[in-house]
């Protein structure tokens, strides 16, 4: 943990970034997932998403897609 000194308060980040002082989105959605392979190890993934977050990624997904499937199309109609 470091601290970050502000104008007229002191913050501490942990190692992540994240600020220890920050409140926690009301809306978030948190969740892990632990992948055991036997007795030999174990695996732990854990993710945090709000609502902004999830429009955000699937207004980058069709950002990418529609694009995309322009190109296939045309492609298409230039073969036949």
């Amino acid at each position: 943990m470091q601290a970050t000194t502000g104008s007229d308060r002191i913050e501490y980040v942990d190692s992540i970034g994240a600020s220890s002082t920050a409140a926690p989105h009301p809306e978030e959605m948190n969740g892990s997932i632990t992948f055991r392979l036997g007795n030999l190890t174990s695996i732990t993934i854990a993710g945090r998403a709000t609502p902004a977050g999830l429009a955000t990624a699937a207004l980058l997904a069709c950002a990418i897609l529609v694009p995309l499937l322009r190109v296939v199309r045309a492609r298409d109609e230039r073969s036949r």
